[in-house]
């Protein structure tokens, strides 16, 4: 059975009043009596009312502003700012965080609350005793540094590794010289400035001889390329990053080689033919530094990817990256289905369309009667079938996202999937329209030819390196254009005056002023 959450000790109660006891005496006051337990943290601006924001709910706390006299009250009681703007108070796992203005002054502090909790990895637990590199993703506040605390001393405590944590604002292990007793047998190397944080990896790695190395925010090119310097040596890592699901990471050219990277690869007619794709197509680049990845969804919610090179692929290809969605309920039991199908952005699916043959559409629980005429006013290369797995792509209602037929029909398939909001003539076309990039006005011929001319010209930039100018189009193809080459990272500009106006290719290296 797994347990509940709770606190690790009643230290922790008592770190909680350390961190008050840094509040002028007012805002000391004025929190007696509220729920300290979803405290998360204080927010003093400068001629402004002090605030305290709790989980589900902010108040403020007295009915007058700030003043300078309070800010240098607690930056009195507090540690030395480092150079990312945070200190700490010795021994705790608080964070203040400093703003400043213009001349460097302090104008604004929050204090955030920091604790150590048994059981915020429960959910994740068996991913951490495989031994494998795992990376969490998720938005601000969501919990990804309190589950790397529990990780470092799971690692240490339970599985008995030798696991060195790289602190960087000293927020996974407090600040002070000692760690905090929240990371367990982990060890931490602490890091002088914010840019010095992939060396301290490597360093780690190279003079310490870690198990596992737990690290918080990895966010540059440098970082990305010393965690996999370490996976590649057979260390176990586990991680965040910056971006709230897998899907930011793909689309950030910094952070994608944690996931494996992009790369544009052309194809041979004959196989893109046989991919049913265009030629020039996105593909993972290299094995992913971490093998599995986390999507903090909320405290209690994640969605697992337990083969993050799957995932990635599944993405590029314009699919669902699935994923098990795990959620903890308030008798601490874990409860895992598939993750809902998100919807892929349409615009995207076009290029991943058959374009030498008629497009073959499969409407489930959806009237076949209104595609075959939408299909006909749009005069679309399309038909319906009867057969999911004669499809080309499946239409849904989205109120039957989460049918177990529906969800099994595209496992097995591995169809394109669209949503519509609802069974209707106009929902349809408008989903159409999109999917084959058809504006009002314009014949799908005449969108096709600019496609056709667009991929051309970027697969000339691509092995050439040459700028390429392309036919005037109007604005509505030209946006379709834009979109088109923003896919494989080049550079676009529209030139020239209506109705002249064309747009020119740059390849990836050059500037567009």
């Amino acid at each position: 059975m797994l347990k509940t959450k709770q606190v690790i000790t009643q230290a922790q109660h008592d770190d909680l009043f350390r961190l008050i006891a840094t509040l002028p005496v007012p805002v000391q006051e004025a929190l007696q009596g509220q729920p300290l337990d979803e405290l998360l943290e204080i927010v003093l601006d400068l001629g402004r009312p002090p605030q305290a924001r709790f989980i589900k709910r902010t108040i403020e706390l007295l009915d007058r502003p700030v003043t300078h006299d309070d800010l240098h009250y607690v930056l009195a009681l507090v540690g030395e700012f480092s150079a990312d703007n945070r200190a700490g108070i010795e021994r705790t796992l608080h964070r203040i965080s400093a703003l400043r203005n213009r001349q460097g002054q302090i104008v604004g502090l929050t204090l955030r609350v920091g604790r150590a909790v048994l059981g915020t990895i429960d959910l994740i637990r068996d991913l951490i005793d495989t031994g494998a590199s795992v990376l969490l993703v998720g938005r601000p506040g969501v919990g990804k540094t309190t589950k790397l605390r529990e990780i470092a001393r799971v690692l240490a405590d339970d599985l008995g590794k030798r696991v060195m944590v790289i602190d960087t604002s000293n927020e996974i292990a407090g600040d002070g010289d000692v760690p905090h007793p929240a990371i367990g047998g982990a060890r931490r190397m602490q890091v002088p400035h914010p840019d010095r944080q992939h060396a301290v990896m490597i360093e780690a790695v190279e003079n310490h001889m870690p198990e596992a190395i737990v690290v918080d925010e990895i966010g540059t090119a440098a970082e990305a390329a010393a965690a996999r310097t370490i996976a590649e040596r057979g260390v176990q890592l586990i991680g965040t990053a910056h971006g709230n699901t897998l899907e930011n990471l793909v689309a950030n050219p910094i952070l994608s080689d944690l996931v494996g990277g992009v790369q544009t690869v052309t194809l041979s007619d004959e196989e893109a033919r046989h991919r049913g794709t265009q030629k020039t197509v996105s593909e993972r680049k290299a094995p992913p530094t971490f093998t599995m990845l986390v999507e903090i969804a909320d405290r209690d919610e994640v969605i697992v990817h337990r083969d993050t090179a799957a995932a990635v692929d599944a993405l590029l290809r314009g699919s669902d990256p699935g994923g098990e969605r795990r959620k903890q309920t308030a008798e601490g039991q874990v409860a895992v289905e598939r993750a809902t199908v998100r919807v892929r952005p349409a615009p995207g699916k076009p290029e991943a369309l058959p374009r030498e043959r008629t497009v073959r559409i499969y409407p489930y629980a959806l009237s076949r009667d209104s595609v075959e005429r939408v299909i006909r006013d749009l005069r679309l290369d399309a038909r319906t079938v009867n057969r999911p797995e004669h499809a080309d792509l499946v239409l849904a209602l989205r109120a039957r996202a989460d049918d177990p037929r529906l969800r099994n029909l595209i496992d097995v398939t591995d169809k394109p999937l669209h949503l519509l909001k609802k069974n209707t003539t106009a929902q349809i076309r408008h989903l159409l329209q999109q999917v084959f990039h058809v504006m009002g006005g314009i014949d799908a011929d005449e969108v096709q030819d600019a496609l056709r001319e667009t991929e051309a010209a970027i697969e000339r930039v691509l092995n050439e390196g040459v700028e390429v100018e392309l036919t005037p189009r109007r604005p509505a193809l030209r946006q379709v254009q834009h979109r088109l080459v923003a896919r494989h990272r080049l550079a676009a500009e529209s030139t020239g005056s209506e109705p002249l106006r064309h747009l020119v290719i740059y390849p990836a290296e050059s500037e567009v002023f």
